[in-house]
This record gives structure tokens, C-alpha cells and sequence, in this order.
């Protein structure tokens, strides 16, 4: 069977990704690649650990000022997250 239509390479694997159903976790998996990006090298060098399950950022921090500075800026994280993977990913951070 030939094809006449050209398709990019990205479409192609994009196809190949949901269709296998792992798009989700690249998606979260490359949120959190994005958090040092987004908050910064100050900020990431107190994170020691991030996760995403079930739509929630959890983030792991060693400073206690930090963590209550981040809380006032959750929203705004989440929407510039989100911005940066270009999907709706996460509707929530926990800042443990």
C-alpha cells in the first residue's frame, strides 16, 4: 500500500504515543524535566524529589521557608507548567 500524503515525523510518533496509550506519562514525565526550567536554579536546589499522580505535582523540598513561599505561588506554577508542556497535565502541587 503506498501513501501519498506526507506526514511529519512527529505526528507519526505522536500517533504511535497515544495509540499505545503512554502519552499520559510522557506528558508528566516531561513536566517534571520542566521544573527546573520554571522555577529556576535557586528554587530547584532545594527540590529533592518530584512526582505526578493522578494529575497532582508533588514536589519534596528541604527548606521550610521555601515550601511556604511556593504555597502562595501554586496557581501560578501549575499554569506556567502546564504552558510549558502545552497540555493540561496537572490541576494541582503539593508541597511536601
Amino acid at each position: 500500500m503506498k501513501r501519498r500524503d506526507a506526514q511529519s515525523i512527529k505526528d507519526i510518533i505522536d500517533v504511535a504515543l497515544s495509540q499505545s496509550g503512554v502519552s499520559g506519562v510522557i506528558d508528566e514525565q516531561r513536566l517534571c524535566y520542566l521544573w527546573p526550567e520554571i522555577v529556576g536554579p535557586g528554587i530547584n536546589r532545594y527540590t529533592t524529589k518530584r512526582y505526578v499522580e493522578r494529575g497532582v505535582l508533588h514536589v519534596y523540598l528541604s527548606s521550610a521557608a521555601l515550601k511556604n513561599e511556593l504555597q502562595f505561588h501554586r496557581s501560578r506554577l501549575v499554569e506556567e507548567l502546564n504552558k510549558a508542556v502545552g497540555k493540561n497535565v496537572i490541576t494541582n502541587i503539593m508541597i511536601h
